[in-house]
């Protein structure tokens, strides 16, 4: 990689746990350059990184199967920072005992750490994320144990001579109180690191890296109007100019008065070349009679990129696809050994003869607050960067079932009074995502003194940093009782309403 010849870095070596990107972030959040490996990278590739991190995953380190290193990586001489399973792997490597738990621990626990451990200074007992099966009940020889939970002897193992550590909780995740100061621990104490990565040196280097991959090539990118496609354009634009041109394909898929929205701020604010697309009888056709989320997702993928197509084939040759693809779609939508949760538009759905020479996605290892931090330094207005993520099927993934007119109008209706009455409570950037979803439930309510059978619309609010993990909003009850009261009476069909209260994980932030 370009970027890790030009600053220290660290490496984490995926497991086929899903949260390899977020460890991955967290790094760079520090100010620590991070790559992504898989397990099974020569060590001899290894020796140019600060430090290295095992990440989680599915799997048992003494199963037949078990996807584990090489072990001369703990012969580099190179700290190593082993997680959940990457630290049950480094047990089993080294010679220690890993074996089912007979007590399994699954979320937030109560962790006691060692005083004495540089990979623990500053962190007193305190809450951590559990999610395991197997435990290390034997430690492999040189090592001692530096924090214990209730069910869990070693949470965590140290061997300081060779600089190797392991914690079988999960730091990354935000429901860990002090993840970020263990990790600054390692990184800053142990590695030994100067923090030489900011977000100023990803737009300049990316740039850069996009005026010499591009050259005098035209470039096409799907513009959504989100966060993601929006930097994505601003970043293209930045490296080629007029070379870009930025399609908005209004699917009739978007939140309430978005479409003209759009159109006028990036032609008007950014001088872009925009070609709109009133594609809406298009898609609704398309997605007549797919009820299934997947069907829906695969169907709006396949026809983003035909509408492409087809439109740069009225400009001419254009070589390049732009996409604002970022970190989360793609773990989703499964990466080597990761599951799939599911598939997103831009990446499982994309057509094999997608008719462009290549991909252009800036944005693809990076998380949404990355993304935002990105377009403040790209000079993108904060009112546009803050805009409530939306995803690129739009509000197809957030009505149950088979896409309607109908339908459609009564979920854009619903969703603007939500989000106007967060707005109006002035809790807009308090929390992270909110909107309404059509469910497709029908229930028997009472308006009028007379019976109706009406649909229910679920409300939905969260807050996150990452959006891998999620926590539901503590919204207050006035703001729901408002928004609630105003939906059922303005909105003809709804009869009644419900509000999610459900965290990522287990759930998806999205209901499909």
């Amino acid at each position: 990689m370009e970027n890790a010849s030009r600053h220290e870095s660290v490496v984490v070596l995926d497991f086929g746990g899903q949260y390899a990107q977020l460890i991955a972030r967290r790094m760079r959040d520090l100010n620590v350059y991070c790559e992504i490996k898989s397990f099974r990278t020569d060590p001899e590739q290894l020796r140019e990184y600060k430090g290295i991190l095992f990440t989680g995953g599915p799997n048992s380190a003494y199963a037949p199967d078990a996807p584990l290193c090489s072990k001369s990586v703990f012969e580099l001489g190179i700290p190593v920072l082993g997680i959940c399973y990457g630290a049950q792997a480094m047990a089993h490597l080294l010679g220690g005992r890993v074996e089912a738990s007979p007590v399994h621990e699954f979320g937030k626990t109560l962790t006691s750490f060692s005083e004495d451990s540089l990979l623990f200074r500053d962190v007193p007992e305190s809450v951590c994320w559990m999610s395991h099966n197997d435990y290390i009940s034997g430690l492999p020889e040189g090592f001692s144990i530096c924090a214990q939970s209730a069910h869990c002897p070693v949470a965590a193992m140290e061997y300081p001579g060779k600089k190797l550590y392991a914690v079988q909780f999960h730091p990354e995740v935000e429901h860990t109180e002090y993840g970020n100061q263990i990790f600054r621990n390692f990184l800053y104490e142990i590695c030994g690191c100067r923090g030489d990565w900011k977000m100023a040196s990803f737009v300049e280097e990316t740039i850069s890296a996009l005026k010499e991959r591009i050259g005098g090539k035209k470039v096409l990118c799907g513009l959504s109007g989100g966060v993601d496609s929006s930097v994505a354009a601003m970043l293209v634009h930045r490296a080629i100019g007029k070379n870009l041109t930025c399609i908005f394909v209004d699917h009739g898929l978007l939140r309430k008065g978005e479409g003209n929205l759009v159109e006028q701020v990036f032609r008007r604010e950014f001088d872009m070349n925009i070609i709109r697309v009133d594609a809406r009888e298009r898609f609704l056709q398309k997605l007549k009679g797919a009820e299934e989320p997947e069907e829906k997702r695969k169907i709006i993928g396949e026809e983003f990129i035909r509408v492409f197509e087809e439109e740069s084939q009225k400009l001419g040759k254009v070589e390049l696809l732009c996409q604002g693809t970022i970190y989360p779609d793609v773990v989703e939508s499964g990466t080597g050994e990761a599951a799939v949760i599911k598939s997103h538009h831009n990446v499982g759905g994309l057509p094999e003869d997608i008719g462009f020479e290549g991909l252009v996605e800036p944005l693809r290892d990076l998380f949404k607050d990355e993304v935002r931090r990105a377009g403040i330094e790209l000079g993108i207005p904060e009112n546009l960067v803050w805009r409530q993520p939306f995803p690129g099927p739009g509000l197809a993934v957030r009505i149950m079932g088979e896409i309607t007119e109908e339908k459609l109008d009564t979920l854009k209706e619903a969703d603007a009074i939500f989000r106007e009455e967060i707005v109006n409570a002035g809790l807009e950037r308090s929390v992270d995502q909110y909107f309404a979803v059509l469910t497709a439930n029908r229930s028997v309510g009472v308006m009028g003194d007379g019976r109706t059978y009406g649909v229910t619309v679920a409300l939905r609010a969260v807050t996150t940093t990452d959006f891998m993990t999620a926590d539901w909003a503590r919204l207050p009850y006035e703001l729901l009782g408002k928004a609630s009261n105003r939906i059922i009476n303005e909105v003809p069909g709804v009869n009644r309403i419900v509000y999610d209260i459900t965290s990522k994980p287990p759930a998806t932030i999205e209901w499909e």
